[in-house]
């Protein structure tokens, strides 16, 4: 979508002179339940409403959620993330965090605001008679899918949360302190609005009877299809997520673009590795990426703060040869005229002209070649192709074993970008496993799956511990323990059937 709106269910805007108090308020404009969600116009305003929260609904706080805060829990509580400031992702970057973090406090907000306001445009949809059935359906599975991605990511950070449906909002106790609900639960309910939208929503919007262009960026059947992959790969159901993988595949409609920072540069808004994206425009509703992402006191990318970087341990980790490890900002003389470079060994001074970075900013959301303004254009991919590739890579090596196609799949992605291929024969069920959650690093940091991955794949505690450990720190993550963050203390607070007890 290249363009965003929000239906305000309540708005009452007035002038009142306080000196005059005979004068009644002036009422400009009143829009209310009783005047909302008439026509056609009103539902498509309702189902953008949602799809803006995914990174803020207005100029001004274009960095929640997908499109820079929810990295914090996913890629700088890993072995991937650094910030090397202090206070809340400081905290997060160390792998230490406690109840009071403002971070995991901001995504939780903003994750549930999604969900109120897909909540209300399903409940405000539902009976409409202005709109026809075909259409509705489609609306509805637009914003099911919606609500599906925010609970996914609920899920994913905290297990056991509460989960609210449009049923709610029929509830005369609102003001009730709900209990959280199992996650088996939650993924009911998922699985049930994923299978319903992916039959219900378009290979794409070329021609569609409903939006005039076509609209980029919406929900679509490969959308619903992989993120219900995704589901099932959470909770190990392989064979399930081989074959949901396999449908996305068979729709012929993705594919890997040619190279990895053509993908990730500003000007490719859209293309076919896209499966589901936030998209963004410098001009009329960017993002604030450049900004966090980008390195500091670099030349031409000039006031930027390099709040979101990756540790030197992990670019380490790349080959030479892969492509992939081209996409940083190593060495560079900054405007401070020292040159900015990577130390030789931890903990090391500096000599006179230089400065040892204590991590490295990355040209994904940095693009050296795209706008040097505030806001930016970037995209952020949720769902991709080569995570499908490599989502299936993973569910054939727990059926089967190494196999053939895994190997495939996986040197596919790898092909993109140079890398050293993947020999079959090498390989053992374990060492196979190993090499796929390298590689999900390797491909997809800072896209919102690490963490994720690490805990799926039950190395969260060992990879992250490992590199505490090597980078001269404590090692701190204790499983089950930290298989979840704790609830925000704020939200604890307003409802103590939050327990953290047992949480960090």
């Amino acid at each position: 979508m290249k363009k965003y709106s929000i239906l305000l269910i309540t708005i009452a805007v007035f002038i009142q002179f306080s000196c005059n108090k005979n004068l009644d308020p002036k009422v400009y404009s009143s829009l209310t339940s009783a005047n909302a969600f008439k026509t056609e116009s009103d539902a498509i305003a309702a189902v953008n409403a949602v799809y803006a929260r995914l990174k803020g609904p207005a100029v001004g706080d274009n960095f929640d959620y997908w499109t820079v805060r929810h990295f914090a829990l996913t890629d700088l509580t890993t072995d991937v993330g650094h910030c090397s400031y202090g206070g809340d992702p400081g905290q997060l970057s160390l792998v230490q965090w406690n109840s009071a973090n403002g971070l995991l406090a901001e995504d939780w907000r903003q994750i549930y605001k999604l969900i109120a306001n897909a909540n209300n445009a399903i409940y405000n949809i539902t009976p409409m008679t202005s709109v026809s059935a075909d259409h509705k359906n489609q609306f509805l599975a637009e914003i099911k899918f919606l609500r599906a991605v925010a609970y996914m990511d609920l899920t994913d950070a905290w297990g056991p949360v509460v989960l609210l449906t449009e049923k709610d909002l029929t509830n005369p106790n609102y003001t009730a302190q709900p209990p959280v609900t199992p996650v088996a639960q939650i993924d009911a309910l998922l699985i049930t609005d994923l299978t319903a939208a992916a039959s219900t929503l378009p290979v794409d919007y070329k021609s569609n009877s409903i939006y005039s262009t076509n609209d980029v960026g919406r929900a679509t059947k490969g959308a619903a299809l992989t993120l219900l992959a995704k589901l099932y790969l959470r909770e190990k159901q392989w064979q399930k997520a081989a074959d949901l993988t396999k449908q996305v595949m068979d729709l012929n409609v993705y594919q890997l673009y040619p190279s990895y920072a053509g993908l990730f540069a500003e000007a490719n808004k859209w293309c076919s590795e896209n499966i589901f994206s936030v998209l963004s425009d410098a001009n009329v509703n960017g993002t604030e990426l450049l900004n966090h992402f980008g390195p500091l006191q670099h030349p031409v990318l000039t006031d930027r703060w390099q709040y979101y970087a990756v540790t030197w341990d992990f670019y380490n980790s790349y080959d030479n040869a892969d492509d992939r490890k081209k996409m940083f900002f190593t060495s560079y003389t900054g405007v401070d005229n020292l040159v900015h470079q990577q130390a030789p060994t931890i903990g090391a001074t500096p000599p006179p002209g230089a400065f040892y970075m204590p991590d490295v900013a990355t040209m994904k959301y940095a693009d050296p070649l795209g706008a040097n303004t505030y806001y930016d254009g970037h995209s952020v991919d949720i769902l991709r192709y080569a995570d499908v590739l490599l989502s299936r890579a993973e569910a054939l090596n727990e059926l089967n074993g190494p196999n053939a196609e895994s190997i495939n799949l996986i040197n596919q992605v790898k092909g993109r970008s140079h890398a050293k291929q993947l020999v079959l024969s090498d390989y053992s069920q374990a060492t196979l496993r190993d090499a796929l959650l390298q590689e999900r690093g390797w491909e997809l940091y800072y896209e919102g799956k690490r963490r994720a991955d690490l805990i799926r794949m039950g190395k969260y505690d060992v990879i992250v511990n490992a590199y505490l450990k090597r980078t001269g720190q404590t090692p701190t993550v204790v499983m089950p323990r930290d298989q979840y963050f704790p609830y925000p203390l704020n939200q604890v607070t307003i409802n103590p059937n939050l327990s953290n007890s047992g949480r960090q």
